[in-house]
């Protein structure tokens, strides 16, 4: 059970203005589907396909899939039975989540390496083929939302893609048709960031309150998936403990 204290925490330090009843309930329906046995996978959960890069990486060329598909096995540096299961987990959560808000796309990325060799890894998603990794350095979150929350822990919401660029924000376009956004860390009991999640939509302003508060209780229930696949390690090289 997840104290009532660690959502209201995440709402203030997000200022996520949600009512903490619903979120204490979608909580609880994603605590109960991770607790579900599920069957033996039937997809291939460590390889995707991914578009094709433009030029020093910074762009995907929408619509043109690398030959070769992105291995989680390379990232994380191990296939095991309990990897295995924590990526089952994610997509059933994926599938749950995306039940209730109906987004056009959503993911799951975990934080891989430190300082500037740092990353974010796409574990799990549903959508169209995405890039399969973010780099956590200033200058790509000048223009990438994804690692701009990877590197601060505070939350992005973008309720006009068109309207935000406007207005000078950064944005690293995936699918053109993509109309808003909204991107929450996933906190470590001490704050680091494990994580985040990403999710879009070709509608704007899609993400309402009652959809957000799904988005945010899968932020606050990832933890516990996260901290059991390959460990972050903190900038002295150190560990971060479970």
């Amino acid at each position: 059970m997840i104290p009532a204290s660690n959502l209201t925490d995440y709402l203030r330090e997000q200022a996520l203005h949600l009512d903490l009843t619903d979120l204490q309930i979608a909580v609880m329906t994603l605590q109960a589907v991770i607790a579900v046995d599920k069957p033996a996978p039937s997809r291939d959960l460590y390889r995707y396909k991914v578009p094709k890069l433009g030029e020093g990486g910074s762009c995907s060329l929408f619509n043109e899939l690398d030959e070769a598909p992105y291995d989680l096995r390379v990232a994380l540096g191990v296939e095991t039975a309990e990897t295995t299961a924590g990526l089952v987990n994610l997509y059933a959560l994926l599938d749950s989540v995306n039940a209730k808000i109906g987004a056009d796309w959503l993911g799951i990325y975990r934080k891989i390496g430190v300082g500037k060799s740092a990353v974010l890894v796409k574990l799990a998603y549903k959508g169209v083929e995405s890039r399969a990794e973010f780099p956590l350095t200033e200058e790509f979150a000048e223009f990438s939302n994804n690692s701009r929350v990877g590197l601060s822990g505070w939350a992005v919401l973008v309720d006009d893609v068109a309207k935000w660029r406007e207005e000078g924000g950064g944005y690293y376009e995936c699918d053109p048709k993509v109309k808003s956004e909204v991107c929450l860390p996933v906190l470590h009991s001490d704050d680091n960031v494990l994580g985040i999640i990403d999710a879009e939509s070709f509608q704007p302003c899609h993400f309402s309150p009652e959809r957000l508060v799904w988005l945010a209780a899968l932020a606050i229930v990832l933890p516990q998936l996260l901290v059991k696949l390959p460990p972050l390690a903190l900038e002295n090289g150190e560990i971060l403990p479970n």
